[in-house]
């Protein structure tokens, strides 16, 4: 659960003390953001576990230069690269999901999950077991398995720290205390590169096209899914689990400048919006610091010279994301596990050009209509729902080609 405002107020560490910190995912662009920020304040933080995909020679880079103690890569194929990279260097390396897993376990204080998709679930899982300070990037694992992870962090008694910029605005101006008093949260959503685009036009847009977001500089997964708006679709699930707000009091607003990140509407009226520039270490940075601050080296928002804000409702037919991501919340049950899985594997299909655009939304609707809804009692059979949900997509990727 998020904290309240009386946790908030928790005295600093001590002088000296330097807090435990893993990533996983830390060759994505969340994870390079959050090394910027360590990597700036060594005196702060000391890296117990780097974790990344493959990428072998990135992720021994990064261990090299923060002193980790422990580095994994999930692909077993790149473990000889990575045991050679850090040949000399006393730092461990492993590979696998077992070894993944241990590292979310390794002892520490504050982990960043950022590894993208579901994937992240299991690691997640692992590290909130340990009752840490969780730093969430990975949207992913409470859209799928909301309950089950909110369950998991009661037990624990870990912390949840929004690091999407969206949730972590809310984080910073929400009355946690007093939620009685609020009335409406507002995601704010850039519109992505596509926003004035016919539908027509969009039909024949390219994955290069899709991944030149206007504002943000973020991964490939990601940037489909701001293209689609379904990252708007996946965030409002994860913000229903993570400030027990009902989808009917979230609202998804378009806001092409990507300065207001979100906002908090009070019943007296007031409205309270978290402003920034587009920059994910800012977010970071406060998840990182928590319940502190700290400096980040970002550029600072002068209002003067953008000199206009402006503001449009998501349009439902052009970005049919949006609408599928409230249905399959009040269906329930792993509905919103099916509308992630096909999406992965649409927005996958999407990126090798064995689809077009617009279908991925088609096949996400596709499957959430064909495969039958069930209510999800334990993570493996959230395991299983995923792999059926996959598998249904590919067969619908394979028909279309």
């Amino acid at each position: 659960m998020t904290p309240s405002r009386a946790s908030r107020s928790s005295a600093p560490r001590s002088e000296g003390y330097k807090r435990r910190v893993s990533i996983l995912g830390s060759t994505g662009s969340v994870g390079q953001s959050t090394i910027d920020l360590i990597e700036r304040n060594p005196e702060s933080f000391e890296v117990v576990a780097l974790t990344a995909n493959s990428n072998a020679e990135a992720l021994a880079a990064q261990a090299r230069l923060l002193g980790a103690k422990i580095a994994v890569v999930a692909d077993e194929s790149a473990y000889g690269a990575l045991k050679q990279a850090l040949a000399g260097s006393g730092i461990e390396a492993a590979a696998g999901r077992e070894a993944l897993i241990a590292a979310a376990q390794a002892p520490a204080d504050w982990v960043m999950a950022a590894i993208v998709g579901a994937a992240g679930m299991e690691p997640t899982l692992a590290a909130i077991r340990q009752g840490v300070a969780l730093g969430l990037a990975n949207k992913e694992t409470l859209v799928c398995a909301g309950e089950l992870m909110l369950e998991e962090v009661r037990a624990s008694g870990a912390t949840l720290l929004p690091a999407d910029s969206e949730h972590n605005a809310i984080f910073q101006v929400l009355d946690a205390d007093r939620r009685d008093t609020v009335e409406r949260l507002t995601l704010t959503a850039s519109g992505g590169p596509f926003r004035s685009y016919s539908k027509a036009r969009m039909a024949a847009v390219t994955p290069a096209q899709a991944l030149a977001h206007p504002n943000w500089d973020m991964g490939a997964k990601i940037s489909i899914d701001s293209a689609t708006m379904m990252n708007k679709g996946l965030e409002l699930i994860e913000a229903v689990h993570l400030f027990g707000m009902p989808e009917t009091r979230i609202d998804i607003l378009v806001h092409p400048q990507s300065v207001i990140h979100s906002m908090v509407s009070y019943v007296d009226g007031s409205v309270l919006a978290q402003l920034g520039m587009p920059d994910m270490r800012t977010p970071i940075a406060y998840a990182l610091a928590w319940p502190e601050r700290m400096a980040a080296p970002v550029a600072r928002l002068d209002l003067a010279k953008i000199a206009e804000l402006s503001f449009e409702a998501p349009d439902p037919v052009r970005f049919p994301s949006l609408r599928l991501a409230r249905e399959a919340l009040r269906i329930g049950g792993d509905a919103p596990t099916i509308l992630n899985a096909a999406n992965e594997i649409a927005v996958a299909g999407f990126l090798k050009k064995a689809v077009g655009f617009l279908q991925i939304a088609e096949i996400v609707e596709e499957t959430l209509s064909r495969l039958p809804n069930g209510k999800l009692g334990s993570l493996d059979d959230v395991i299983a729902v995923d792999g059926a949900a996959r598998r249904h997509a590919v067969n619908l990727i394979e028909r279309a080609a």
